[in-house]
């Protein structure tokens, strides 16, 4: 709707990535430049991490875009709990190699001889996985396992592994050490910078025939990288129904008003979830009182605790301990019985002394 009463081609603040809007943030560009340095080395693992919306799907894509196919072999790979074996044959279904039916050693063999046909056409070949953050820790180190293939001295295959923040953590484990060592690049991406969000929207906007209407007041955009915090998706979430509603009320020059009265609207279509009330705790009841008189200070109880959750879990806990422990009491002393038994009875087969053999 509001493409056509701007005039534009198209829509700009589209949710789904498109490598023509790219857009070379400070970030993005730092994140190229590792991805450059990496191809040059032909080996190895290239690691870039970002939030959900940082545009990591984006990057590739504008990657794709800019590589020699005619020198590189590219197979990606976008992952949801992929297993080990069902890797090697997406693997292998992007070198063109049929592994159906086949067990794993049978596929990794296959996907050894698809790098070597590759490699014989003068290509190499680049693996990019992205959302590599799902994949489960068995199949990270098959990643490592395929990249020790070589052919006179240099490598058969160099892989870039795209995921969420918590997948350098991930890598941090300790059985993946080896893998670590194979990392020659590493790059987060963060967020875009206030200064940066005026000329990320010109620029989406120019792309689809912009011609100045609408345009976007400084107190706009700085309301609007508030509410965004930087994050590409985000941004574009927020401006595409900026956009919408100042074709809906005839708008050419978005203020901060403007913007809040979206925001508004946004934040009402997801409201937060109300707060979890805790529980009440209940206090034991009161004993009754038999006497009317107040019972003289020196002979008055102490109020009763209250029995917290917490308290009751702790003892429940330490009474499993305490009958695990008398188990395996009852267990070592039925042990030892059976073992002073055992001796008793080998030391009645030894020939006494002074006794025929």
């Amino acid at each position: 709707m509001y493409d056509s009463h701007y005039g534009l081609s198209g829509r700009p603040f589209q949710l789904t990535p498109d490598p023509q809007f790219w857009f070379d943030t400070a970030t993005h560009r730092k994140a190229m430049a590792y991805l450059g340095y990496g191809l040059s080395q032909a080996e190895g693992f290239v690691v870039i991490t970002g939030d959900p919306g940082a545009g990591k799907t984006t990057l590739v894509g504008h990657l794709m875009n800019t590589i020699d196919r005619e020198r590189l072999h590219v197979v990606k790979i976008v992952t949801t709990q992929i297993g080990a074996h069902d890797l090697l044959h997406l693997v292998a279904q992007g070198l063109g190699v049929e592994t159906a039916g086949m067990a794993k050693a049978q596929v990794l063999s296959a996907v050894e001889k698809g790098l070597h046909a590759v490699a014989r056409t003068g290509k190499r070949t680049l693996l990019i996985v992205d959302e590599a953050q799902a994949l489960p820790m068995q199949s990270v180190e098959e990643l490592r396992m395929l990249s020790n293939f070589q052919a006179g001295g240099h490598a058969l295959l160099q892989i870039f592994l795209l995921g969420q923040p918590e997948f350098r953590e991930r890598l941090a484990d300790p059985s993946l050490e080896q893998l670590r060592q194979r990392v020659i690049a590493i790059h987060h991406l963060e967020p875009m910078g206030a200064e940066e969000l005026g000329p990320y929207l010109s620029h989406r906007l120019s792309v689809v025939g912009w011609n100045g209407r609408p345009d976007f007041t400084d107190e706009a955009v700085a309301a609007m990288h508030r509410w965004a915090g930087g994050s590409p998706r985000k941004v574009n979430q927020l401006a595409g129904r900026v956009l919408l509603f100042g074709a809906i009320e005839q708008i050419d020059s978005f203020s901060a008003d403007d913007v809040e009265t979206v925001i508004a609207d946004l934040n009402g279509d997801t409201p937060a979830p109300a707060p979890v009330q805790a529980a009440p705790v209940m206090e034991p009841a009161a004993e009754p009182v038999i006497d009317i008189e107040p019972a003289p200070a020196s002979i008055v109880e102490p109020a009763q605790p209250v029995v917290s959750a917490d308290m009751v879990a702790h003892a429940a806990r330490i009474a499993r301990l305490e009958a695990r422990l008398e188990e395996q009491d009852v267990a070592l002393r039925r042990v030892l019985t059976l073992m002073v038994d055992f001796i008793e009875n080998e030391e009645s087969k030894v020939p006494q002394r002074g006794t025929a053999a």
